[in-house]
């Protein structure tokens, strides 16, 4: 295991990315808890690889939401609801995954769902070019569906109790989403957590990634590079 600055941490990703040898587009995942800062460390690969002339295409699972009667049908708070019901994998693969694939004709749309009006988006179909790098963040994305479509598997863990401590902190600050605390906590002790741990019981997420960061310090995260690079 490593340890080091947050520009360190990037250059080693980006250097994973750059190891990674493929005829089609680069597809890298990002999984994580919720609040484990997934989003802003693909933001922040995205940021160098670009510098590097890489074309890269962003997003996220969040775009690959179903309808909210769909996933919340189990219960508002339902951790099987959040594992089961909440994404639309099959079109996940349909529309993005499998065109950037082996055999893929590399048009494909980046999502599906618009999530602050709850309706079905489609955007415009775009072409990738064949040396592009997709950055995927999300919440179980090694899951069995998925697992076999990823070229590049970086898991970031933080501890549970850290994410419920994140998701307060973003509420409060000026900048972000207005929550009520009580609604954030049950959410994530009843919802997000519980799922969390349905998945790594399931799923066990860290045995098929092929970089951990370890990423409760952010300014000074750990990582562990296990297979493929």
């Amino acid at each position: 295991m490593d340890q080091g600055t947050r520009g360190e941490l990037i250059s080693r990703l980006a250097e994973a990315v750059g190891s990674v040898t493929a005829a089609h587009p680069v597809r890298v995942a990002v999984d994580g808890p919720p609040a484990s800062g997934k989003t802003t460390l693909a933001d922040e690969l995205a940021v160098v690889l670009r510098a590097q002339d890489r074309d890269v295409i962003r997003a996220t699972i969040d775009d690959f939401l179903v309808p909210r009667t769909q996933r919340y049908r189990r219960g508002r708070y339902s951790a099987e609801g959040c594992y089961f019901d909440a994404h639309d994998h099959a079109a996940l693969c349909r529309v993005l995954l499998d065109p950037l694939g082996p055999g893929g004709d590399r048009r494909f749309r980046h999502a599906v769902y618009d999530r602050d009006t709850e309706t079905p988006s489609s955007p415009p179909a775009r072409t990738a070019p064949a040396d592009a790098v997709l950055l995927f963040d999300g919440v179980f994305l090694l899951r069995p569906e998925l697992i076999d479509r990823w070229d590049l598997r970086i898991f970031v863990s933080v501890p549970f109790e850290k994410t419920v401590a994140r998701a307060r902190d973003r509420s409060a600050a000026p900048t972000g989403p207005t929550a009520d605390t009580a609604e954030i906590e049950r959410s994530w002790r009843d919802r997000y957590i519980p799922s969390q741990k349905l998945y790594f019981a399931t799923v066990r997420p860290t045995d098929h990634a092929d970089v951990i960061v370890y990423n409760d310090q952010l300014q000074r995260p750990a990582w562990e590079v296990r297979h493929r690079v």
